[in-house]
């Protein structure tokens, strides 16, 4: 965990109608503020005009998904469908992704980082390796002895 405050958080304007705010890595040379993190993620905010377009390189072997929260895109070069938000997109393994613009805004989460290899447990905002590591974190909330 580190904690950061909003006016740390470096914004770049590109010319195609997108604003980055750079959170982790690094996009266009700008470095985001969390950094040290073994999967050597890159945790981007943008808002993306109507008619924008975005396009990020993403390195090779790295894991990427976007979640859309405010209004609509296409995700990708050849891709003609329009998501409305909210959406999770997911790609696979590749070198870059594009993004336009719609009638619309969009507001989405740009996170791409190593892939971890290990087991994903979730429940609510708690992810983990197992199940019983879940369970032993909603015990320690309701007995008030979770780590925060």
């Amino acid at each position: 965990y580190q904690n950061i405050h909003a006016n740390e958080i470096p914004i770049i304007e590109r010319d195609r109608g997108a604003t980055i705010r750079v959170i982790a890595g690094t996009v266009d040379g700008t470095t985001g503020p969390i950094t040290g993190i073994v999967a050597e993620p890159t945790y981007i905010d943008v808002a993306l005009a109507g008619d924008g377009k975005l396009v990020l390189p993403i390195l090779r072997g790295h894991s990427a998904f976007a979640y859309l929260f405010d209004g609509e895109a296409r995700f990708g070069a050849e891709d003609n469908t329009v998501i409305t938000a909210p959406k999770l997109i997911v790609w696979s393994d590749g070198n870059s992704i594009e993004v336009h613009g719609e009638k619309k805004s969009a507001r989405f989460l740009l996170v791409s980082g190593k892939p971890l290899n290990e087991p994903i447990a979730r429940y609510g905002p708690f992810v983990m390796n197992t199940q019983e590591e879940i369970q032993q974190t909603l015990r320690e909330l309701q007995q008030g002895t979770f780590a925060q």
